[in-house]
């Protein structure tokens, strides 16, 4: 038997990495698993490899279930669209992994508005209106998870002196929607507590090779021994998709730091463990 026999999972970000990854392990675990992003099939992104077609064909290789919607998170008719299409086709929607996410890396004297406006929609106001959509399903049914992806990003730099001498990353607006996401799970756990629903967030406790971070020049490549595997991020996921809601409800952790809780790697490092997390992850 799998973690997740007879779950409904959303998962937005799936058309590659990290998203890719958990769609992958969740529907091994007996999912069914509605995979969204903008990019249906590959070649459609002009800058990234990936795509919905592909994540859904690795998992109905593997005898999985899954379907794939293009919607883009950041406006509400898409995500009314997605939640739809999910309950028509599998039912009402058990678990909800938050993991689309978009940013720019340039520092803020640089910034295009129209970017940092649509950054925010998608990294922020996307998770709050699928986690509004599927709440009354699982509401009703008095279970139900719902899993945000964060970044490390979300931990600030400090106050003066700057000592480091390395060049700023262009980080601060990810980093910002980051811990804006950090605060609504929090705030949002505290809300459907009495009713069964985990809501947590959780990062990578180090650098995880993907398309993404790889264009973004954090990888030098898919290769690159400093990143941590995909695989911890979606065994970490799991857990907080699969573990009785009172034990992870409000928790923001990250994926080197839950997975050596459980004793599922050896030797964790990174943030969590290494490093102090957010905030967030501290209370």
């Amino acid at each position: 038997m799998g973690k997740l026999d007879g779950r409904v999972a959303i998962v937005t970000g799936a058309s590659r990495g990290i998203g890719e990854e958990i769609a992958v392990l969740f529907a091994k675990e007996g999912a069914r698993i509605v995979c969204a992003a903008r990019t249906l099939n590959e070649g459609d992104h002009r800058l990234l490899t990936g795509s919905l077609s592909g994540t859904v064909a690795k998992i109905k290789a593997a005898a999985g279930e899954a379907i794939a919607v293009a919607v883009d998170v950041s406006q509400e008719a898409d995500c009314q669209k997605l939640v739809e299409t999910a309950q028509k086709t599998f039912g009402t929607v058990d678990i909800l992994v938050n993991d689309a996410a978009l940013t720019y890396y340039k520092n803020i004297i640089d910034y295009n508005v129209k970017h940092w406006v649509k950054a925010f929609a998608v990294n922020v106001h996307g998770p709050f209106m699928l986690s509004q959509l599927v709440l009354p399903g699982m509401v009703k049914r008095g279970r139900g998870a719902i899993v945000n992806i964060s970044s490390g990003s979300a931990i600030g730099p400090g106050r003066t002196p700057f000592k480091d001498a390395r060049p700023v990353s262009g980080s601060t607006m990810y980093g910002a929607t980051k811990a804006a996401l950090e605060r609504f799970t929090q705030g949002l756990a505290q809300e459907v507590a009495a009713h069964n629903i985990a809501v947590t967030a959780l990062s990578p406790s180090q650098t995880v090779a993907t398309p993404g971070t790889v264009y973004h020049k954090l990888m030098s490549g898919m290769d690159d021994p400093r990143g941590e595997p995909q695989a911890y991020m979606a065994r970490a996921a799991l857990l907080l998709a699969s573990e009785p809601a009172d034990k992870v409800n409000g928790r923001v952790t990250y994926s080197q730091q839950i997975l050596g809780e459980y004793g599922l790697i050896d030797k964790p490092t990174g943030r969590g463990v290494a490093t102090k997390g957010s905030g967030y992850s501290q209370i």
